[in-house]
């Protein structure tokens, strides 16, 4: 009988490998430029991936990425100007965070207007519901008739 223990063992040495983080290292002339290398690649998503930053992704084209924010951190650029230069590449789709323009104003406004509209149809219905419930109490001169001929009581119910 083979010991199943081992096979485990040594499967997961195996497999384990290939699920490391991406890990590069560039040396940075300051420590604040490191922080802002650190937020920009979190706020950058990758092309490829596209439910990755480019921080986590281990693509060809978020590696480049990631030199390229370098670089031009290290070549005294703004986050704005950096942001800028990647939306003016890939379009705003590379921010996680997309600014509020004519092509996103629906993605920033979409919550709000169906919030509204869940409101109103609540509303709505509540105010019908409201007004089309009679007083059961109240009953018609018909169904007073009728109900006195049903119990057999000449006598008018309260």
């Amino acid at each position: 009988m083979i010991p199943v223990i081992p096979i485990f063992f040594f499967a997961f040495l195996f497999f384990s490998g290939s699920t490391g983080a991406v890990i590069e290292t560039y040396e940075f002339s300051s420590g604040a430029l490191e922080v802002r290398y650190q937020q920009l690649s979190q706020e950058l998503r990758c092309p490829k991936c596209q439910n990755q930053n480019i921080a986590d992704s281990n693509a060809p084209i978020a590696q480049d990425l990631r030199k390229l924010l370098h670089e031009q951190l290290e070549a005294g650029a703004t986050n704005a100007q950096i942001q800028q230069f990647m939306v003016s590449r890939y379009g705003e789709f590379v921010l996680y965070r997309p600014r509020f323009s004519g092509a996103t104003r629906i993605l920033w406004l979409a919550p709000i207007l169906l919030l509204l509209c869940a409101g109103a149809v609540v509303f709505v219905s509540l105010r019908r519901r409201g007004s089309s419930e009679a007083d059961p109490n109240l009953l018609s001169e018909q169904e007073r008739q009728r109900l006195r001929e049903l119990i057999g009581d000449n006598e008018d119910p309260p």
